[in-house]
């Protein structure tokens, strides 16, 4: 039991270091895909898409780091970011400080 929650509190600190989270992801885009269509607005560090172990599906939502700031602005700056028809819902990460997220957890 202490293991899995300490599986999941890494999987949360590592997900703070995204640049954005994307929302209403189609269930026939692979991750490759995504890393393809943001590739168009800079460089690409990572995608993290997660899989649902029961389904074997993806959840629908996933993780995007980029190279750059500048990467990050241009992927912001345009809206509205379509595939395979579904609009998709972008939300920038929030990068804190270790001592910022102490203090807001306390």
């Amino acid at each position: 039991m202490a293991a899995a929650s300490a599986v999941r509190a890494v999987g949360r600190r590592s997900r703070q270091l995204f640049d954005i989270f994307v929302a209403d992801v189609p269930w026939t885009v692979s991750s490759k895909e995504l890393k393809e269509y943001f590739s168009q607005f800079g460089s690409v560090q990572r995608c993290q898409l997660p899989f649902d172990r029961d389904t074997g599906f993806h959840r629908r939502y996933c993780w995007i780091k980029f190279s750059t700031p500048e990467d990050l602005q241009n992927v912001l700056q345009k809206d509205p970011h379509i595939l395979e028809g579904c609009k998709l819902t972008l939300k920038q990460q929030i990068h804190r400080r270790r001592s910022q997220r102490k203090s807001l957890s306390e």
